[in-house]
């Protein structure tokens, strides 16, 4: 077992290798990884940075899915990291995608937790507008009340509300600026298909079955892309795979990322 430090926002073994780095993802902070750090830290070096607007990291203007990127090769370079397996939620798939564009020789394995390489559809682009209207109508804790619940499965809400009322909790602690600009970024970020055609390491895609924010049927036609592909789909699950269905994610992150030192 190797030795767990606390420094800052990320969670630090004194070996560094092989490395893995976490990205959360919308309205939410590096704590959303909490379960799979724990797990991880066992065996590998794990960081789980706070995105720019998140946590303990302050927003800085103009935010982009590409800042954010150079944000966490920054964070890596920092520590003396020159390859990690990048793993990200949602907005933290968008986030490594663009990392992988940029950087791709400090990438050893890509994984999209919930996440696609598409861009928004018009019709998505449109709800997103929606929402920050009602960000700035309405404020950011009662926006993130009705729409955070809905990252769950129907059967997880149900058996679980005090789980899914700590995630709200975690996101109404997002600052609105953050969520406004979190939201443009998403809108404008750029069809990344072709990076995972391009890449030439292994990507791990991990979907849930009743996802609506990044739905089967969006990211099926993906998995084919990648010269290597490791495809799980989680039953009755939603878009909240590392809380919904813990140790399930924890054991296949563990394998997707030795795989990917063996690669």
């Amino acid at each position: 077992m190797q030795t767990k430090l606390s420094a800052g926002n990320s969670t630090l073994n004194k070996v560094k290798e092989p490395a893995v780095v976490l990205i959360h993802g919308f309205a939410e902070n590096n704590r959303i990884w909490e379960q799979q750090q724990a797990y991880l830290s066992e065996q590998f070096y794990v960081i789980a940075p706070d995105l720019p607007g998140s946590g303990q990291t302050p927003l800085t203007e103009p935010l982009s899915i590409e800042s954010m990127a150079d944000f966490v090769h920054s964070t890596l370079q920092a520590d003396g990291i020159e390859s990690a397996v990048i793993i990200g939620h949602s907005m933290g798939g968008y986030v490594a995608l663009a990392l992988a564009e940029k950087y791709p020789a400090m990438v050893k394995g890509l994984g999209l937790f919930h996440s696609t390489a598409a861009p928004d559809s018009e019709e998505k682009k449109e709800g997103r507008l929606k929402s920050i209207n009602i960000i700035r109508q309405y404020g950011g804790e009662a926006f993130i009340k009705q729409a955070l619940p809905n990252m769950f499965s129907p059967v997880y809400k149900q058996q679980h509300p005090e789980q899914v009322d700590a995630y709200v909790t975690m996101g109404m602690q997002c600052p609105q600026a953050s969520l406004i600009s979190y939201y443009h970024a998403m809108i404008d970020r750029p069809d990344r298909t072709a990076v995972l055609s391009s890449l030439q390491v292994p990507v791990l895609f991990v979907i849930g079955k009743d996802d609506t924010a990044v739905p089967l049927k969006g990211v099926l036609p993906q998995v084919s892309m990648p010269y290597t592909s490791s495809i799980h789909i989680f039953p009755e699950t939603g878009h909240m795979g590392m809380w919904e269905v813990p140790e399930a994610s924890n054991g296949l992150l563990q394998e997707f990322i030795l795989f990917c030192q063996q690669y």
